[in-house]
């Protein structure tokens, strides 16, 4: 669903000609009244039983968008689980069920704190297929801009549906948590003939009936989440385009107000790029043998109604995020409202990646919008802490700007080639395709294809709060190398106390420039570098892959003391002194500036015997000692009292590693 990370991500100071601009913050506010109702009562937000497996819905509904009421008879055909006498669906008490039969047998039934108690004459056997058909009618829980709006545009009444979250149950009979998918829905709408009629799937037939009335049927055949399926009746026009994915043509067809036609006519092809460009990076249309749509109405942003998006207007960031959500949110649903960022992270994902493939020009002002979102705070979890807090679930920052960086920092560190074959092995993957997924399910594909063991990362950045500030100290080194120390420090260290990331520095002067990539995995860690020039400015993060803040650099003074040519670095070659396995070599300084003495912190290394070694600013050899290390340890004391003022640097050598400090006396 669409809110107001789409502009403020993209265009909050930065707007093509093409695209709309839009009040971001307003489709926040709608957004979060959209939901306000479905969480009022948030003890009862459904209660549907757990001894079912929906099949088939087969819904049946009379409207007038003139008129504020549903008629309805809804089928649903289920298989229980273990054998039972009785079944719960989730429906709201402000809605009047008038009968309940299987074929020929009425059923019993009684309606209590917003269910529907539906009782067998006998006991139906486990992994037997049965179903029950429900007639009701009445007048929808008046939800604001909720889940059943009777409006009107130019003077013409329309009616359109929007569940997200839980507000199928407002309107109509069914399972409506996050825990079963019906295989396949027929949907058959009766209206007055003046008007047409959208819906999931693909449009079987307008049958005109008495009354001056109409029954549109739409067919679909893939797994949907309750809270997905819609309808929307008005005097729409309507148009198709087509996009060719591989060998299939594709249709899209847009159902939009007359008054707007010229507009959406203009507009909508816009997405198509956007489609071939998922359709080839992220897997296969999810509904490729049926349709994509967009339906418009009268709601401030997007809902991502399966095959039939539901949208405000053309904004292509907007028609974009929306699509996004067919393979992200529709395809696979987050399992639990606590991951809503595996729906809503993904799609600004999509977006993101799709304005900065098109327009690529506008790549760095879009991160960088996004990046001040996110840090404009200092804490916040991604994961929803409170599946019954509105405002954690829906919150812009965390569950769509913070999300998609999650994806953008994973590309980062894992590379484009591993990264998209993740991603679309988790789109098909058996255990989530056309069903729900959690955090766990995609760490799991991340890690398979990379071969890495990301709990750090999700530990950091999906449970843990904050964002890092680094400090580059560096110095030029034997003219072609750079020593750099990354220092790091953290928004909420009560959470996240260091960032276990890769970094990307460039180095340049006035001709030249070099991009180095470290993996900065603790601390105060220390890297010599060559680069084949000498730098005299260092720049970080120049992509803004990472969300940091506040980053500052120091340059000291340039040494000359062979360890750039002692090591034998060529100009092509990157070489981390500090490694980073279990011996991974630590130094610390106590304090810098410096007091007499300067005590050496030595600890984590391998070997037996350290090597110390300090330089002055001009590259000489002030002190040299050898020392014992017990069990990797051993704390130095250094008399500074006749040092000069000045920077000086500390080298400590142990079985091949070789850590090097700067210090300031």
């Amino acid at each position: 669903m669409k809110k107001l990370f789409y502009l403020f991500i993209f265009f909050s100071n930065f707007c093509f000609s093409q695209l709309e601009k839009q009040d971001a913050e307003s489709l926040v506010r709608m957004e979060m009244a959209a939901h306000q109702n479905h969480f009022n009562n948030l003890a009862n937000r459904t209660f549907s039983s757990y001894n079912f497996d929906v099949k088939y819905y087969r819904c049946e509904w009379d409207v007038d968008p003139a008129v504020r009421y549903i008629n309805g008879k809804v089928t649903i055909y289920f298989v229980l689980n273990t054998s039972s006498s009785s079944i719960t669906l989730d429906l709201m008490n402000t809605l009047t069920v008038d009968s309940i039969k299987n074929i020929n047998t009425v059923y019993s039934f009684s309606q209590t704190s917003n269910t529907l108690d539906i009782n067998f004459p006998t006991t139906i056997n486990a992994n037997t297929l049965d179903s029950v058909s429900i007639w009701y009618q009445g007048i929808p829980a008046n939800t604001g801009f909720g889940s059943f709006i009777q409006d009107v545009h130019a003077g013409t009444p329309v009616m359109w549906t929007l569940s997200e979250s839980y507000g199928a149950r407002d309107w109509w009979p069914c399972k409506n948590g996050l825990d079963d998918k019906a295989d396949s829905i027929d949907v058959f709408i009766t209206h007055p003939d003046i008007y047409k009629a959208a819906s999931n799937g693909m449009l079987q037939s307008e049958i005109p009936i008495a009354g001056n009335k109409t029954v549109t049927y739409w067919k679909h055949r893939y797994p949907i989440a309750s809270y997905l399926i819609c309808f929307a009746v008005t005097n729409y026009v309507t148009f198709s385009n087509s996009v060719m994915l591989g060998a299939t043509n594709l249709p899209m067809l847009t159902h939009c107000y007359p008054e707007n036609l010229s507009v959406w006519q203009t507009n909508t092809p816009n997405v198509l790029e956007a489609m071939q460009l998922f359709h080839n990076n992220f897997g296969p249309y999810p509904f490729i043998n049926e349709k994509y749509g967009h339906v418009q109405f009268g709601w401030g942003g997007g809902m991502e109604h399966q095959t039939a998006t539901f949208i405000v207007n053309t904004n292509e960031s907007l028609m974009a995020h929306e699509l996004g959500h067919q393979w992200f949110g529709d395809k696979i649903t987050c399992k639990s409202w606590e991951d809503i960022w595996l729906n809503e992270g993904f799609a600004t994902f999509l977006a993101a990646y799709h304005i900065e493939t098109k327009y690529p020009a506008s790549k760095l002002t879009n991160r960088n919008n996004i990046i001040n979102n996110i840090t404009s705070q200092p804490g916040g979890i991604v994961k929803v802490q409170d599946t019954t807090n509105l405002n954690q679930i829906f919150n812009s920052r965390l569950s769509y700007n913070k999300g998609s960086y999650l994806l953008n920092m994973l590309r980062f560190i894992l590379g484009d080639a591993v990264f998209f074959n993740a991603i679309r092995n988790y789109q098909q993957d058996p255990l989530v395709a056309y069903g729900f997924a959690t955090t766990a399910d995609l760490k799991r594909n991340l890690e398979a294809e990379s071969g890495k063991d990301l709990t750090y990362f999700f530990d950091q950045w999906y449970t843990g709060q904050g964002y890092p500030s680094y400090e580059v100290q560096w110095n030029v080194v034997d003219n072609n190398c750079v020593s750099i120390t990354l220092n790091q420090t953290t928004s909420f260290p009560s959470s996240v106390s260091f960032f276990k990331l890769p970094i990307e520095l460039t180095f340049k002067n006035a001709t030249q420039q070099a991009t180095i990539r470290l993996e900065n995995v603790v601390n105060n860690e220390t890297f010599l570098r060559s680069l084949g020039f000498t730098a005299d400015t260092v720049l970080i993060d120049t992509g803004l892959w990472l969300v940091t803040k506040n980053n500052t650099t120091l340059k000291g003074a340039p040494v000359n003391n062979g360890s750039c040519s002692t090591l034998s670095l060529p100009t092509d070659t990157t070489v981390t002194i500090a490694n980073t396995n279990s011996g991974k070599g630590i130094v610390e300084i106590f304090p810098n500036p410096i007091t007499n003495p300067l005590t050496l912190r030595i600890h984590d290394f391998k070997d037996k015997i350290a090597t110390i070694t300090i330089y002055n600013k001009i590259g000489q050899s002030i002190y040299h000692k050898q020392i014992q290390l017990v069990n990797g340890k051993a704390n130095v004391d250094i008399p500074i009292a006749t040092w000069q003022k000045g920077i000086y640097t500390i080298k400590v050598q142990s079985g091949g590693k070789i850590i090097t400090k700067q210090i300031v006396n």
